[in-house]
C-alpha cells in the first residue's frame, strides 16, 4: 500500500493511523491550556511572539506573512534522484518533474496555532466543531479542523484583517498589501510546495536528507510552532515538515498540475490536497513533494493548516 502513494496515507490509511495514534496523541494534550466555557475559549492576555491584541497573529510588520517572490521552482519527484518518491508525485508517464511558474505570494510563518483559531471561535464566526481543537496549549498547531473549518478561518482573517485596517495594531505594510488587493486563503499545493522546497528542487525544505533537528517527526505529539530553527530552509518558515499536515486549497488531481482547473468544488470533489506529513509520520512522508489527501470534512489529530496572502 506504500508504494501507492501519500494518497494511501492520507486517505485509505487514515483510519488506522488515527486508531494506532490515538492513545499518543491524547497524552501529547492532556495539559488543556485553552478551555470552553459558555461557548467561548479562555486564552492567555499575551503570548511570546505573538500579538494578542491582532488575533494572536505572529509579531512582526506582516503579522507572520513571509513574501515568496516569483520565480519558476521544480514541482513533483523523479524517482531516479529521491528514491523514496511515490507514483502520485510523478509527472504523467515519464516518471519525471514539472517545472510551475510560480507568481509572487505571502505564506504564513507558522502552522495556525490553538490560540489563532480560538480566537476565531470566540469571533462567533464559525461553530466549534471539534472541541479537541482548542484543547492543546495555544502555542501548538491547530488539529482536528476539516478542509471547511480551515477555509472559513481564511476568510474570517481575511475580514478581520481589513476591518482593522485603521487599527495600530494592524502593520502599515500588511495594510498595503490587503488595499493592493492581497487577500487571506489557504495556499494551493504549488505554493506550499514552492514555499517549502524553494527552487532548486530539494527534497526537504533543508536539503536533500532527513534531519530530526529540523523537524517534528517520528514523535508522539505536537510541540509549539516553530520549534525547530531551519537555516537552510528557503524562506523563513517553520514546520513545513511534521506536526501537522496541511490542507490546501486544490482539490486531489493526478498530475501535471494545472491551476487553469480551477479551484475545485467541495460539494463534487471527495479528496482534498494536504501536505507536509505529520508528527508521527517517517521521513518519507515529510518530504516537500509528497501529496495526500483527505475528505474535506475529515477532522483528525494530525491534520492543521496555514494560510497564504494570495490575489
Amino acid at each position: 500500500m506504500a508504494g501507492r502513494g501519500s494518497l494511501g496515507v492520507g486517505v485509505a490509511a487514515a483510519g488506522l493511523v488515527l486508531s494506532v495514534w490515538g492513545a499518543l496523541v491524547l497524552s501529547g494534550t492532556r495539559q488543556r491550556a485553552a478551555e470552553t466555557s459558555g461557548g467561548q475559549v479562555s486564552l492567555p492576555s499575551t503570548l511570546d511572539g505573538f500579538q494578542a491584541d491582532a488575533w494572536y497573529l505572529p509579531a512582526g510588520p506582516t503579522l507572520g506573512f513571509v513574501e515568496v517572490p516569483e520565480s519558476p521552482f521544480t514541482m513533483g519527484s523523479d524517482p531516479g534522484i529521491d528514491s523514496l518518491a511515490f507514483d502520485v508525485e510523478w509527472w504523467g508517464d515519464g516518471r519525471v518533474q514539472g517545472t510551475v511558474e510560480q507568481p509572487t505570494f505571502f505564506i504564513a510563518r507558522t502552522e495556525v496555532t490553538v490560540a489563532q483559531y480560538a480566537a476565531f471561535v470566540n469571533s462567533l464566526a464559525h461553530p466549534l466543531a471539534d472541541p479537541r481543537a482548542v484543547q492543546a496549549p495555544p502555542t501548538h498547531p491547530v488539529a482536528f479542523v476539516s478542509w471547511t473549518d480551515a477555509v472559513a478561518y481564511a476568510r474570517w482573517l481575511d475580514g478581520a484583517l481589513r476591518g482593522a485596517a485603521g487599527r495600530s495594531a494592524l502593520p502599515d505594510s500588511l495594510v498595503a498589501l490587503l488595499a493592493d488587493g492581497w487577500h487571506v486563503a489557504l495556499p494551493t499545493e504549488a505554493q506550499w510546495e514552492k514555499a517549502a522546497r524553494g527552487d532548486d528542487a530539494r527534497i526537504y525544505p533543508w536539503g536533500d536528507l532527513p534531519r530530526p533537528d529540523r523537524a517534528n517527526y517520528r514523535s508522539r505529539a505536537t510541540l509549539p510552532v516553530g520549534s525547530f530553527e531551519c537555516p537552510e530552509c528557503p524562506y523563513p518558515v517553520h514546520d513545513m515538515s511534521g506536526n501537522v499536515w496541511e490542507w490546501t486549497r486544490s482539490p486531489y488531481r493526478p498530475y501535471p498540475y494545472d491551476e487553469s482547473l480551477g479551484g475545485g468544488d467541495p460539494a463534487a470533489d471527495a479528496l482534498w490536497i494536504m501536505r507536509g506529513g505529520s508528527f508521527g509520520d517517517p521521513e518519507q512522508h515529510i518530504r516537500a513533494a509528497n501529496r495526500g489527501g483527505a475528505d474535506p470534512g475529515a477532522h483528525r489529530p494530525f491534520i492543521g493548516f496555514r494560510v497564504a496572502l494570495v490575489r
